[in-house]
Order: C-alpha cells, then sequence, then structure tokens
C-alpha cells in the first residue's frame, strides 16, 4: 500500500489566497489607524506650536512681536515633525499675530493662531476675518 502523503497544488492554491485575503483586510485596516495616530501627532505638534509662541510672545527679548517666531526652535522644531507625519505646515506671520495651517490625512486643514484657536478650518486657510489679535482660523 503505496500512499501518497503531502497536500495537492489546489490545495495550496487556496490556502495561498486565502492568507492573501486576510493579509488584505488587515493591512487596510492598520492604514487607517496609522493615518489616525500621525493625525493626532500633527494636532499635538500644532499644540506645541501654540504653546512656544505664547512663550515666545512673553519673552522679554522679543518686545511683544511675533517677528521672529517662525524662524526660532519653537516653530522649526514641532514643523520638521508635522512635516515628517504628513506635510510641511504652512505659517503666516506678522508682528501682532500669527496663523500655522498643516493638512491631515484625511484631506482637512487643521489651524491653530495666535488668538488661540485650534481645530479644523472651514475655508481651507488662516484668511479668515481677523479681530485685534490678527488672524484667526474659522
Amino acid at each position: 500500500m503505496n500512499k501518497n502523503k503531502g497536500f495537492t497544488i489546489i490545495e495550496l492554491i487556496v490556502v495561498i489566497a486565502i492568507i492573501a485575503v486576510l493579509a488584505t483586510i488587515v493591512l487596510i485596516n492598520v492604514t487607517q489607524y496609522i493615518n489616525k495616530g500621525k493625525d493626532a501627532a500633527i494636532k499635538g505638534n500644532m499644540a506645541t506650536i501654540l504653546t512656544n509662541s505664547a512663550i515666545w510672545i512673553d519673552d522679554s527679548d522679543n518686545s511683544g512681536s511675533y517677528a521672529g517666531f517662525d524662524e526660532s526652535s519653537g516653530y522649526t522644531a514641532p514643523a520638521a515633525a508635522i512635516d515628517n507625519a504628513n506635510e510641511d505646515p504652512v505659517p503666516k506671520v506678522t508682528t501682532d499675530a500669527f496663523c500655522v495651517t498643516a493638512l491631515l490625512h484625511d484631506e482637512t486643514t487643521y489651524c491653530i493662531d495666535s488668538t488661540g484657536s485650534k481645530g479644523t478650518l472651514t475655508s481651507g486657510s488662516c484668511d479668515g476675518a481677523a479681530d485685534a489679535h490678527g488672524f484667526i482660523c474659522n
């Protein structure tokens, strides 16, 4: 009695196909979670820029001006991290105000400004109405 042992080629192909389908499903879900994590990192770094701007404006060497803030390490370090997560943030800085936007993975634009506002933009830029403090994320 000579019995063949092992799997047929059809059985192997079916198993490989099942593994490929499962791997695809897992990969799609993992990618979504990775992008959500990157968006959270972008928002966290934007909050860091907002905190650093408050420190910058309170520093007596800056005379209550935002001029040069976008070239300081308080901006450039978190901005580099935002760039690594998705896209380089876009600052608009005047002596009296600043506004920074960054694109999230869901194609919305996140914004912070010198008034302390932060959130998703409805118009897509920092060009919203300005008050006495300057730019407003709208």
